[in-house]
């Protein structure tokens, strides 16, 4: 195997895992390191196969192949776990500038949400 496609493999599930973290951390977008995943595993059809066969991963990609956008339910679940997770945080914290901070990455990223949540239109 060539040292390209292991660093290749290798980028693919550092990018895999980060973007499966990002369904959980409200800070860390899924769908640009899933994509990046599918990218680096284009050049391995045997990995790009498997991270196909899993549900999750599959849904982010063939929507944006096929610019459908994404779910009402994903884009609601998002907006809602993202925005309470925030709230959270800065309830936790206590720290104005902080909780502005968590504010305008909360603003931006339902602003990238509602984005990617509309798709190409026809």
């Amino acid at each position: 195997m060539k040292l390209k496609h292991i660093l290749l493999a290798a980028a693919g599930f550092f990018f895999l895992i980060l973007g499966a973290a990002g369904a959980v951390l409200p800070i860390l977008p899924t769908t640009p390191f899933v994509l990046l995943a599918a990218a680096c595993f284009a050049s391995n059809p045997r990995l790009h196969d498997r991270m196909m066969k899993i549900p999750f991963f599959r849904e982010y990609i063939s929507n944006y192949r096929e610019g459908r956008g994404l779910p009402k339910r994903t884009v609601i679940q998002s907006l809602v776990f993202l925005w309470a997770m925030l709230l959270v945080s800065a309830l936790y914290i206590r720290i104005l500038w902080v909780a502005a901070c968590l504010a305008l990455v909360g603003a931006a990223v339902t602003i990238h949400i509602l984005h990617i949540a509309k798709g190409k239109k026809n």
